[in-house]
């Protein structure tokens, strides 16, 4: 029973923690590329584009406008437009991304790792960007310098404008996060950074993509900014695999188009023209999985699924990584404000600290033992405070299921913890997080017990009494993690793309999106995923005009 009420709480906690703005309706979104989407049983059996991208979410988006300036460009995405789904249009139904049953068609899609934690991927245009919690906060510096890029930072910073003018805004800070930010300074993660968009040491509040009414204005509204009389987008469409040739170069083979099929299982046909590519923005969990499908893999894995191989490539589907989470639930003892988290501390062990707040209206008697004379109905108030860190040295794989089919989701295992440095700086953050439950702003969270002794009360694990006890915030950690959903690899730079994210071995063949990360930038991914879709974008139109 208690283990099913906690369950209970923490999904609604879950569901409240986005529920902070939710005032506005989709009314006043802009919805003009819906002039350019189509359902894919309307489109033909066969076609021709300039270029086709893999998946319209967070770095597609962005990518598909830019090319659209000046080629025809066909969208292939499996999941619907936001107007199918309502509730990832505002703040106040976000929640239920997350928590409603997966059939198929939601825009939330769950997977659980081999590592027995929970995940999700985004199935919707627009991406994880019409799902997440809205933070926006650009790469750290170190991104930069290990991607294996030779970044134009001035394209680098006109990429990222363009994103910010169009979708980011900046909200007054709730009541509890200005209560977190004075703990987060009282703890020590200095200096106080006030709002900026940068990532920088210390506390700083950053931008968001919901707007001052709690409206959502995700990568999908980027599309406006393309020619949308060169855009096609077909929705509920699943690549299957990618059509090569080695006509053009007899040593090395070409992408020129793919093979997807609608809703009603009919198949298509989508070619390149000349000088045009396939990109693949599928995402950390898509693009890796459509190589191996499109015979770009490894021999022994390929061979075991008997997949004809195209090129042959050990990498794809390694060195996958994501970011452990690990936090508290601490109840409070009067009202919060709800909050979704506007707020971030950065430590200079690269620690990421952030907060939530929500209000659980529950009836239900002696709950947990906290209140042990009540028996009337409860208004719970909780703050989440969580922390996670950096580029992960434990790294893990994905791989294809005996099906192979790209509807079924391949099995994917990112060994948490398995390099003991990550532990380490899982135990750091902890400890951080243990400051600041000793700070002045958190005494308010504090109950009194009927001999005016005072103390928190959690909903879930505590963190251990004795916390320079490293073997018990080892398990802690251990016991804890669950994922930030900032997963990425398995197409790194370097190993299977090269510098300008092309394919290795083949030609018009590209992959840009988060598994060619080798560490999730900043604090939040989607900033630096946006602003990669628009910089290739750029840098593909200006191959184009350079003369040869």
């Amino acid at each position: 029973m208690a283990e099913a009420l906690l369950l209970f709480l923490l999904s609604y906690i879950l569901q409240l923690q986005l529920e902070v703005l939710g005032l506005a309706t989709s009314s006043n979104h802009d919805f003009s590329y819906m002039k350019s989407v189509y359902n894919a049983t309307d489109l033909p059996l066969e076609d021709v584009y300039d270029y086709i991208i893999v998946g319209g979410g967070t770095a597609g988006c962005p990518l598909v406008a830019t090319l659209s300036r000046k080629y025809s460009v066909l969208v292939v995405e499996r999941g619907s437009a936001p107007v199918s789904y309502p509730q990832v249009l505002s703040a106040g139904g976000s929640g239920a991304n997350l928590l409603q049953e997966d059939d198929g068609k939601t825009p939330a899609q769950r997977f659980v790792s081999e590592d027995g934690v929970p995940n999700v991927r985004g199935r919707i245009l627009g991406g994880s960007s019409m799902i997440n919690g809205g933070f926006f906060s650009r790469a750290h510096d170190q991104f930069y310098n290990q991607s294996g890029i030779d970044w134009e930072m001035d394209v680098v910073e006109k990429a990222y404008k363009w994103v910010e003018d169009s979708i980011v805004f900046r909200s007054n800070l709730s009541s509890f996060q200005s209560i977190f930010r004075k703990a987060l300074l009282q703890a020590g993660v200095g200096p106080d950074n006030g709002f900026t968009l940068q990532h920088l040491v210390g506390t700083k509040s950053s931008g968001s993509t919901f707007d001052e009414l709690g409206r959502r204005h995700g990568a999908v509204e980027l599309l406006n900014r393309g020619v949308l009389k060169n855009l096609r987008v077909a929705v509920e469409a699943y690549v299957e695999k990618i059509i090569f040739s080695s006509s053009n170069n007899a040593s090395r083979l070409s992408a020129t188009g793919v093979v997807y099929t609608d809703s009603k299982g009919r198949t298509h046909r989508a070619y390149i023209r000349d000088k045009g590519e396939v990109i693949l923005s599928a995402g950390a969990i898509g693009s890796p999985q459509l190589l191996l499908l499109s015979g770009i893999g490894s021999v022994d894995h390929l061979f075991s699924l008997r997949i004809p191989i195209v090129h042959t490539n050990p990498h794809v589907g390694n060195f996958m990584a994501d970011n452990p989470r690990n936090g508290i639930d601490v109840v409070s003892p009067s009202a919060l404000d709800p909050s979704i988290g506007q707020v971030v501390g950065i430590t200079s062990d690269f620690n990421y600290i952030q907060a939530v707040s929500a209000n659980l209206p529950f009836s239900f008697p002696q709950p947990f033992g906290l209140f042990p004379n009540s028996t009337s109905p409860l208004q719970l108030s909780v703050a989440t405070i969580v922390e996670k860190f950096s580029g992960p040295k434990s790294t893990g794989s994905l791989r294809l299921l005996s099906s192979a089919e790209v509807k079924v989701s391949p099995a994917v295992r990112f060994n948490y913890f398995s390099e003991a440095v990550d532990l380490g700086r899982c135990v750091k953050g902890m400890r951080k997080i243990g400051d600041l439950l000793k700070t002045e702003s958190l005494e308010k969270l504090k109950f009194e017990d009927l001999e005016g002794a005072e103390g928190f009360q959690f909903l879930g694990p505590s963190l251990p009494k004795n916390q320079s006890d490293d073997a018990s915030m080892e398990t802690f950690c251990r016991s804890t993690v669950t994922s930030y959903w900032h997963y990425h690899g398995g197409c790194l730079v370097g190993k299977v793309v090269d510098g300008d994210y092309r394919v290795k071995g083949t030609n018009s063949l590209r992959v840009v999106d988060g598994s060619t990360f080798n560490a999730s930038p900043g604090t939040n991914p989607q900033a630096t995923l946006m602003m990669i879709g628009r910089y290739t974008g750029l840098k593909i139109l200006q191959e184009r005009r350079a003369p040869k």
